[in-house]
């Protein structure tokens, strides 16, 4: 994510950030809780999961290096889509939403600058997330009638 934005853009946002560290099996948000900052991973592995059934949430992807963790604080009702935890000991920059919405009202710039990456991030996942679904079931595709789940 940080690669992609401008250099100005990327210190402007760089100057917000805060160095974090998660250790191995922490939880770092979990579904439905309240989505407030994001993150940067800088190493390591982060599983994102939901709650589907069973006593563990799970596992519905992974990130590593360089990827973004967390955008549910740019929209309401700012809750966490998914559950996180760190796969392995993770080293993040961690970024207040609060405080970046405000420098993105201040500089509009910036604000479509950063919107930009993080939805061309977005929409990476949703393919990303199209494909594996289309592998896990249309092999079961021709099992049914039309109209039959």
């Amino acid at each position: 994510m940080l690669r992609v934005l401008p250099p100005t853009h990327r210190e402007r946002l760089m100057a917000l950030a805060q160095e974090v560290s998660f250790d191995q099996g922490e939880r770092i948000f979990e579904e439905k809780g309240r989505a407030d900052r994001f993150w940067v991973l800088r190493s390591g592995t982060v599983t994102l999961d939901m709650q589907l059934s069973g006593p563990r949430p799970t596992p519905v992807t992974s990130l590593e290096t360089g990827d973004l963790l967390g955008w549910s604080w740019l929209f309401p009702p700012y809750e966490w889509d998914f559950g996180a935890e760190a796969l392995s000991p993770v080293r993040a920059y961690e970024f207040d939403g609060a405080q970046v919405q405000a420098v993105c009202d201040d500089d509009p710039d910036f604000g479509y600058a950063l919107l930009r990456v993080i939805a061309e991030i977005l929409a990476f996942r949703v393919r990303a997330a199209r494909t594996r679904l289309l592998d896990l079931f249309a092999p079961h595709a021709g099992r049914y009638g039309p109209g039959v789940p």
